[in-house]
Formats: C-alpha cells, structure tokens, sequence
C-alpha cells in the first residue's frame, strides 16, 4: 500500500519528488570471503544520501572478533566499510545478524564464499534480520533471494513504472497491450542479461536521463491520441515498447550491479533477477488495470479531467530529465 499510495501521489498531483523516488532504494551489501582456517575479510556496503549514513552494521556469534582493516571510502551512494574478521571456529552452522536493519525500509544481501567453494547467499530484511548460515549452500536461496530483489526493483523504480502506465493508457485493447508488454519484457530481458554478462555497456547518467525522456514520449504521445489524433505509437504501441525496452534494459543493469551477482551462480541469479522483474510488473499492470474500471464510469471521457494524467506524468518525467542531466 505504501508504494502504491506513492505511485497514486505522483500521477494525479504531479508532485516532483526528489530522485529517491526514481529509483529504489539500493539494498546494503555484505561479502565475506575465507582466506583462512579461521580467518575472513568483509566488505560491507551501507546505502547513504547527502547527508546521511544507515546507521546499520553486521553481527557476528560472540566467538568471532570484526575488526576495521581499512579506512571507510565514500562512493557516490554508498559508504564501503572494511574488515576482518577472526574467530575461533567456522563460520558454517553460525548466525549473522544486520543490527538495527529493523529500523529501516531496506534489505541487506550477504554473499559469503567459504575456502572448500561454498558458496551462500542470503537477503536479510527488517522484518527477518538475522539467518543461520548452512554447511552446504541451496540454490533455492539464490533463485528466491534474486527473485524478490527484481521485483522490489520494479515495484520501488518509479520511471519504469511511469513507463509502463504510458504503455497501458495509450494501448487500446487486451491482446494488444498483451503484445505491448511482452514487447518491452522480452527488449529489457536482452539488454539486461548483455549487460550483467559483460557483453554490452552503457554509462549509467546518461541512460537513466533518456529513461525519463521516453516517458515524457508517452506522456505526449498520449495527449496526442486524446486529441484524435493517431501516431505510429497508438498503432504499434509494442514497436515504441521494445525500443525504449532495450534502453531500460541498462536502468536494470545498473541496479543489478549494485546488487551484485554470486560469481558462481551468474545464470541462476540473473534468470531470477529477470523473473522477480516481470512477477513486479505483471502485478503492477494488473493493479492498474483494476482501477481504471474502478474509475471508468467516474471520469468523463471529453473535457480537461482526461489531460491530467498525461500532464502529470509528464511534467514528473521531465523533472527527473532535467535533474539527471544536471548530474552528468
């Protein structure tokens, strides 16, 4: 309810949020690798703004001793901590624990690779902050994890999905919107998976500015149509779909590394990244597709009341173009 009384916010009253609200709120990241018997490094990565750092760290059973080995680094959204830790026995059958992550509205993914190749990947959530960790890794906890990290991307990235409500106004029909969607499912699957691989790149200010131009694309392209007249994207609404698909492709790449991929379950996680992404957006449409019925017979379909959501999602699309490109 919280993100969709956001989304609702944005589109009918045009509020310009501050970027946070473009993008979700990157989860906090902590790697740990053995490099001895009893002996770890950790890199531990804590989202922060301009002016604020999580107060959030990582605990450990009492036999182990965390200890700082180099000087925190400030990145451009993150603060990198680093450590090493020592203990008197495995880490295997332990539990670590994020404290104070109750406290927050983020996730924390842990990635931790034993000497003997374990390899185990976890999501801590506020609700579920602490976890045991096993002698042998699982790859459901891989598939799970990275499923509902993509879908709290798409459900927490409101440009993609402003997008895909632009998509939903201007396609008239089921089995065209039908088409649509899986038109801008199948571009941004192409360059996502290109790019988490390594195979195609692009720079991330850039990207993410254009992101928000297509939206301001659709915005016009939907008070076009409101105005009788028909444009190459009202008719082939799926060929705008994939185009602009391949670009936010990218958007997801650049989230996806920031997340991270485990280095020995690359396919697994970027295939579930993938699906988490498409079960967020089905959702979404589905959503928004309930309360346009809800609503059909309340709004009047001649007169200004039909041009306030293409202006809003406009004029809040164009507030992030001009936002990002003063970031270049």
């Amino acid at each position: 309810m919280r993100v969709l009384f956001k989304i609702i916010t944005v589109l009918f009253f045009g509020v310009t949020f501050n970027s946070v609200f473009a993008h979700e709120i990157r989860p906090a990241y902590l790697q740990i690798n053995q490099i001895s018997e009893n002996e770890y490094t950790v890199l531990w990565k804590v989202p922060r703004t301009v002016d604020k750092v999580l107060d959030i760290q990582p605990k450990f059973d009492k036999n182990f001793t965390l200890t700082e080995s180099i000087a925190p680094r400030i990145l451009e959204a993150f603060v990198l901590y680093t450590y090493k830790l020592t203990g008197a026995t495995n880490l295997s059958n332990t539990s670590i624990s994020i404290n104070n992550l109750n406290t927050t509205g983020i996730d924390v993914l842990a990635d931790i690779r034993m000497l003997n190749k374990a390899h185990h990947t976890f999501l801590l959530q506020p609700t579920k902050s602490s976890v045991i960790i096993p002698s042998a890794p699982n790859k459901w906890t891989v598939a799970k994890t990275y499923i509902v990290l993509g879908i709290e991307h798409i459900l927490l990235g409101f440009d993609h999905l402003l997008f895909v409500l632009a998509l939903i106004i201007i396609t008239v029909g089921f089995k065209k919107l039908l088409k649509t969607i899986t038109a801008f499912t199948l571009a941004h699957s192409i360059t996502l998976s290109c790019s988490a691989l390594g195979l195609a790149s692009l720079p991330g200010p850039p990207v993410e500015a254009v992101i928000a131009l297509s939206i301001v694309f659709l915005a016009l392209e939907i008070l076009k149509l409101q105005q009788g007249k028909p444009t190459l994207t009202s008719e082939k609404p799926w060929l705008v779909a994939f185009s602009f698909g391949l670009l936010h492709g990218f958007g997801f790449a650049g989230a996806l590394t920031d997340i991270g991929l485990p280095q020995t379950e690359i396919p697994l996680a970027l295939a579930t990244f993938n699906i988490g992404v498409e079960l967020g957006q089905i959702l979404f449409v589905l959503v928004v597709i309930a309360i346009s019925y809800l609503i059909k017979s309340i709004i009047p379909k001649k007169g200004w009341i039909p041009r306030i959501l293409p202006y809003s999602i406009g004029s809040v699309a164009m507030f992030w173009v001009i936002e990002r490109i003063l970031l270049f």
